[in-house]
């Protein structure tokens, strides 16, 4: 798979697993175990020079392509799915978003600093009834003079407790559904915001997921991110190119999963022989490489038209489906070639498994997937 890669992209590969190796993976675990979102794994990404990763030199980002992206998406998931939503969240579709759709002077007073990792990025559309709906979002943004007020609630925002800058979408007008969406950046410490529940997850634990509470938040009208009424085409065109990064999630997960199944296949003994030796193991380790090559095969092309400035919507979505749910179920297997070895914390598959199930939620559900290939195959 690697010769679908240039020398550049290999080099990188390289430079993003070694760090992985030597700075997340003896981190992972206790991540997880803390259960919070882990300020020093984003400090990670800033040491590996992550942070702005899709962002030009010039805004002080590393210039990456979106194969990069994926890349190091799917190198941090194999240690930490926490670690590479938290990736992903910040890079693909916070900062990616303002940087994309701002002005110059927005770029410069939100993306460089987020670009530097000096400010954290989160994403906010979901809301406790709009969820796959975004058309049907109440968040209220009312214009008064120079400034928007902002009423409502988001829920789930991954690392929104932390976040410096919130990339929020609200309706203008609730009659006008997707067409009043409209997009702003809402500031760590503005007055009118504060963050609500913050839940206990099934997985991905070193990362959080929050409800954020807007009452009369008043942000500057120059907050504003894009035209009025354009938020909708700007978050779905973000979840485009985040749908590829948790295709990489996906991956990552699954191949580090693989790779310890086929390792410890090749040391177990059961009725004298090692259990790789046993056909009905084999099969399950070739079902397993099939599935993450065909996911992998599937990200890279997605990757490729998105660098390309290809349409790419349904490529993406899916990516995301193969990927994801490649993620479930081999890590699933990966636990059932180990036995009661898999099922305990002394190994990281539990983890992996709890992790992977979330992949096949956020950035659109597999159903939402299966819709998006849908309607472009009948468009």
């Amino acid at each position: 798979m690697d010769s679908l890669l240039s020398e550049k992209e290999l080099m990188f590969k390289k430079q993003v697993r070694d760090s992985v190796t030597k700075e997340v993976e003896p981190l992972a675990a206790e991540w997880d175990r803390k259960d919070e979102y882990s300020m020093e794994a984003f400090n990670k990404l800033r040491d590996m020079g992550l942070t702005g990763l899709n962002v030009p030199q010039k805004y002080g980002g590393q210039g990456g392509s979106m194969m990069d992206c994926l890349i190091a998406a799917t190198e941090l998931a194999r240690a930490s799915v926490s670690l590479a939503g938290i990736f992903g969240t910040h890079v693909g579709l916070g900062l990616s978003g303002i940087y994309r759709f701002g002005n110059e002077e927005q770029r410069q007073r939100f993306a460089v600093p987020a670009a530097k990792g000096e400010k954290l990025c989160a994403y906010a559309m979901t809301e406790p009834d709009a969820g796959s709906d975004v058309a049907s979002m109440t968040t209220t943004a009312k214009r008064e003079g120079d400034e928007w007020v902002i009423n409502g609630v988001k829920h789930f925002i991954f690392g929104g407790n932390m976040a410096d800058l919130i990339l929020l979408f609200a309706t203008i007008n609730k009659e006008l559904k997707g067409r009043g969406l409209t997009a702003f950046v809402v500031e760590k410490g503005t007055p009118g915001f504060s963050i609500g529940k913050v839940e206990a997850k099934m997985g991905i634990r070193g990362a959080s997921a929050a409800e954020l509470i807007f009452d009369n938040c008043r942000i500057p009208a120059s907050n504003q991110i894009g035209e009025e009424g354009r938020g909708m085409r700007i978050g779905l065109s973000i979840l485009d190119e985040g749908r590829i990064d948790v295709a990489g999630q996906g991956i990552g997960v699954a191949e580090a999963a693989l790779e310890a199944a086929i390792a410890y296949s090749k040391q177990r003994r059961e009725f004298g022989q090692f259990i790789s030796e046993f056909q009905g193991i084999q099969w399950m380790l070739a079902d397993m490489a099939t599935s993450v090559d065909a996911a992998k095969l599937l990200a890279y092309r997605a990757a490729r038209l998105a660098d390309a400035e290809q349409r790419y919507t349904k490529e993406a979505a899916q990516a995301k489906l193969v990927a994801s749910e490649t993620a479930v179920e081999v890590t699933r297997k990966a636990i059932q070639i180990h036995g009661g070895y898999g099922y305990m914390r002394d190994l990281p598959l539990e983890r992996f498994y709890r992790d992977a199930k979330i992949i096949e939620i956020y950035e659109g559900t597999s159903e939402i997937q299966r819709l998006i290939i849908a309607r472009s195959l009948l468009a």
